[in-house]
């Protein structure tokens, strides 16, 4: 097992045996040539695997290197070779060396590992997802500053939802009466161009994330508020739906499932803040977009939460774990068609992939997207359905 704690400007590598004694050690220079270098070292263990820490992170483009190679390598969180260092020695004795030989003995001993796996389709959502997310929050942060440079020239300022084309109104109508008035003025006009140049980037992503959830072919679409950002979100950071045993583990990583909090007889669940955040805000997304749509079955299940004595908060929690066990049944039966499909196969998206008809139980959250069923009637007997599609049974809502 050979640990590597990378760095920006260098990466070191310790190799050990099964029995954790260190077998040699080396430090490379971050360039074009690093990955090649640590396989000629290492040339001496034909048996051999690589674990490199946060390889979604400052180890990410080392790691993917070393897949290119042909090599093994697995992903070791950084908490694991921290707890190594805390267990062996009592305290954190952080050097490069320690902490590559910690990587490689949690590696070694630890079952919570996941392998490295080369770049696919999956990526190229995630990709996107973040830029749409991080155009989104500049934008939040230019209407703030404009918002609060109109109240000084408006009274009463601007509306909550702001566009570039109102404020340019507001702002056209403001008389400069001195130096500080049109120095706002100049000001606002600077924001709104900004706003303006954001919403222009927003749209263009927007139709690239789009066209990439289209070619990924992915059944996640078909739950009722999952739409193209959403879709790529959870893609894009799930990438291998087979890696999760159930559901129950899907909602686990999440942080849909309640954390329990027992002691003695006294049984409790709270609220988890763990997981991933950013599918979790996916999920809770499409859970407040079945809620505001009164004719969808996900607001039938958030009233009767309701009527069941939960809290509005309590109601909409539960909603989002039917919504994960519903996006979680989608990614498994695109898993399915895939493997199906053999080498070089996608996902598709016909009716049984989708959620409604792999689980009977989640058709309540089924294919509404972008233009939600008016109905949720089931189709008359004889009409044609799609090639391949399992009949589907309806829940009537009462």
């Amino acid at each position: 097992m050979i640990g590597i704690d990378p760095h920006k400007a260098s990466h070191t590598a310790v190799a050990i045996d099964q029995a954790e004694v260190p077998l040699g050690e080396l430090r490379v220079r971050a360039s074009a040539g690093q990955a090649g270098r640590l396989v000629e070292w290492a040339a001496g263990w034909p048996e051999r695997t690589w674990a490199v820490e946060g390889a979604g992170g400052l180890g990410y483009l080392l790691a993917q290197q070393l897949v290119a190679a042909g090599e093994r390598v697995l992903d070791v969180q950084p908490k694991l070779g921290a707890r190594v260092r805390l267990l062996a020695s009592g305290a954190t004795g952080k050097t490069d060396p320690n902490d590559a030989r910690s990587v490689a003995i949690a590696a070694l001993r630890s079952a919570a590992v996941r392998p490295v796996e080369a770049e696919d389709h999956p990526v190229v959502l995630k990709v996107w997802s973040k830029r749409h997310k991080d155009l989104g929050q500049a934008r939040s942060r230019v209407a703030g500053r404009l918002h609060a440079v109109l109240c000084e020239l408006v009274p009463g300022g601007a509306a909550r939802d702001i566009t570039a084309a109102r404020a340019r109104r507001l702002v056209a109508a403001v008389t400069a009466q001195d130096a500080a008035v049109r120095a706002r003025c100049e000001l606002a006009g600077e924001l709104i161009e900004d706003m303006t140049r954001l919403d222009q980037q927003l749209r263009e992503v927007r139709k690239r994330l789009t066209a990439a959830v289209a070619a990924s072919r992915t059944s996640v679409t078909e739950v009722f508020g999952v739409g193209p950002v959403v879709a790529g979100i959870i893609v894009g950071d799930v990438r291998v739906a087979t890696r999760f045993a159930s559901g129950d583990h899907f909602a686990a990583w999440n942080g849909t499932a309640p954390v329990e909090a027992s002691s003695g007889p006294r049984k409790v669940h709270r609220l988890s803040l763990r997981g991933n955040r950013r599918v979790n805000h996916a999920l809770h997304i499409a859970a407040v977009t079945q809620v505001r749509h009164r004719h969808s079955a996900g607001r039938a299940y958030y009233d009767k939460k309701l009527a069941e004595g939960k809290t509005p908060k309590e109601a909409l929690r539960a909603l989002k774990r039917q919504v994960s066990d519903a996006v979680f049944a989608c990614l498994q039966a695109d898993a399915r068609q895939a493997a199906a499909a053999g080498p070089g196969g996608q996902p598709g998206n016909d009716s049984s992939s989708s959620a409604a008809g792999s689980h009977p139980a989640r058709q309540l959250f089924g294919q509404a997207t972008p233009e939600p069923a008016p109905t949720l009637r089931p189709p008359r007997r004889g009409s044609q359905a799609r090639p391949g599609s399992a009949p589907r049974k309806t829940r009537r809502r009462t």
